[in-house]
């Protein structure tokens, strides 16, 4: 994942799209703004460059290759071998919410802190443009620029967050578990989750279930 900094290095990604492990996502933006950085996904393939994310994505790439230049019958034999999913999972199925705090804006954290110690259940923009002491168009746009996620995206993260860990970690059914992040609709609370994480909530549990 690593290798992809080097890459971007030479130039060779410039204004294409390529991804590395979420946890260095901040870094790789503000070194090389001109790269398409996608860290949802586990393997961006761009023809002559593949990208791969995570330290045990070489399994992924090497099954990509395999299908590339053997066929996917023989990739598909390859990872029935090898005891592993075959191509096809996405970074954001384990990645965590790594919110940014190193900016400087100090308005900006303050609202940050509240929407971190109420988990996002208070995420009203009138609410924290008040505490932060800025009107709310005033936040909204500082809070983007400094966070690139609005105030509603950032709640969301972090209710999705907690119900993560509700999932893999308790027996609570996906509909309690809603109502506990903040959601009175299970259904909206099942669209929000698999936009974020890429799996609903009961496929998030079958493969993390602690």
């Amino acid at each position: 994942c690593g290798g992809a900094f080097l890459l971007a290095e030479t130039g060779l990604l410039t204004a294409r799209a390529a991804t590395t492990h979420w946890i260095y996502a901040d870094a790789f933006r503000e070194r090389f703004p001109d790269v398409a950085l996608d860290t949802d996904r586990l393997i961006i393939d761009g023809g002559d460059i593949l990208s791969a994310g995570g330290l045990m994505s070489w399994t992924d790439l090497g099954l990509k290759l395999v299908e590339r230049f053997l066929g996917p019958v023989v990739m598909g034999k390859t990872a029935r071998m090898m005891l592993v999913d075959p191509p096809g999972r996405e970074q954001r199925y384990y990645s965590g919410f790594a919110p940014r705090m190193t900016h400087a804006d100090a308005a900006v954290l303050k609202a940050q802190h509240i929407l971190q110690a109420n988990e996002g259940r208070e995420a009203r923009l009138a609410t924290l443009a008040k505490e932060a002491g800025l009107e709310p168009r005033t936040l909204l746009r500082r809070f983007q620029k400094a966070t690139g996620l609005t105030t509603t995206q950032y709640a969301q993260r972090l209710r999705v967050a907690k119900a993560q860990e509700l999932l893999q970690f308790g027996r609570l059914p996906v509909e309690r578990i809603s109502w506990e992040v903040g959601y009175s609709d299970a259904g909206a609370f099942r669209k929000v989750f698999r936009r974020i994480v890429g799996l609903t909530p009961g496929e998030y549990r079958q493969r993390f279930r602690a």
